[in-house]
């Protein structure tokens, strides 16, 4: 796979602890022999679990994902606070959380179901005015910051041990939620503060840890010369929700030659907001029905 105008196609990794993601991404750009790779959402060095990799021209993909929705199991501890709101940090204070039962907890953390505001942490890859808060973070500079919407549509106390103050939740949520950061703000509700003490990813852009391979083992199979193409997927699994349309002979060379079909001559679903395409050798990538030209609209194409 050297070619990066042939290779197409999602690998999952099981992230290590203490790598961040652009370190897989270096470490995947040698074993694939590409440098267009791109990801489905950062993980903390801290953090291991799904990360999707899009390889070759499937990285086109990375800003039209259907599916950006996220699972989490994180471990956490109340009665802590720290300047980066997980255990990587320096802990600013400690306090007893003691009397916090765990129906205390969960009634507390059930508040936090639907959408919310959260206040990014300064140790982000948020970036203001062109800077990375983390960037400004280690210099000791903090900033406002400007509340942002998310949701949690699941979230469920798997374990609390009332003496320690330490347990674990399973979090289901949308993009762009900080784990860390609804930790400690469900340890503010309590009074105790709460810090998180580790965090796997167990889903993620529709992938499930089953679904994942781990470097070691890409590692292993590409230094015995072996075939890895086994473990990539096709970059259309994640569009396996749209509604497809087939088009042939001059439909099919004028749509992959960037002429707009009218939509008078395809049959498409009245209610399709995208589409994706197939050809006669299978599948081309993703379009939209414009309806008030008429006309379908090229959104990406990854086999052309």
């Amino acid at each position: 796979m050297t070619n990066d105008n042939a290779l197409c196609g999602i690998i999952c990794i099981n992230k290590p602890k203490d790598l961040t993601s652009f370190d897989v991404v270096a470490k995947l750009r040698g074993i694939l022999k590409t440098r267009k790779l791109g990801h489905g959402g950062t993980l903390d060095p801290m953090a291991t679990g799904v990360l999707p990799i899009f390889a070759g021209r499937a990285a086109k993909a990375c800003d039209i994902l259907p599916d950006k929705d996220k699972s989490y199991i994180a471990g956490f501890r109340l009665g802590a606070r720290s300047d980066t709101q997980d255990s990587s940090g320096r802990i600013t204070e400690v306090s007893d959380p003691a009397g916090i039962t765990e129906k205390t907890l969960s009634e507390t953390a059930a508040g936090f179901c639907g959408k919310i505001m959260q206040i990014p942490p300064m140790y982000s890859a948020v970036s203001v005015n062109g800077k990375r808060l983390y960037e400004l973070a280690r210099k000791g500079i903090e900033i406002e910051r400007e509340p942002r919407e998310t949701e949690i549509y699941s979230l469920k106390i798997n374990e609390y041990d009332e003496t320690t103050g330490c347990g674990s939740l399973s979090v289901a949520c949308s993009k762009g939620t900080y784990i860390r950061t609804l930790i400690n703000d469900i340890g503010e509700a309590l009074g105790c503060g709460g810090i998180m003490t580790s965090l796997v990813r167990t889903a993620a852009c529709g992938f499930t840890l089953d679904d994942c391979v781990t470097l070691e083992e890409l590692e292993r199979i590409s230094a015995e010369g072996g075939d890895i193409s086994g473990l990539i997927k096709p970059v259309e699994c994640i569009f396996s929700g749209l509604p497809e349309l087939h088009i042939r002979g001059a439909q099919e060379r004028m749509y992959r030659n960037g002429v707009k079909l009218s939509l008078d001559k395809l049959r498409i679903n009245a209610n399709a907001v995208r589409i994706k395409v197939y050809g006669e050798n299978g599948f081309i990538g993703t379009a939209v029905p414009d309806r008030e030209k008429g006309v379908l609209r090229t959104e990406k194409n990854f086999y052309i």
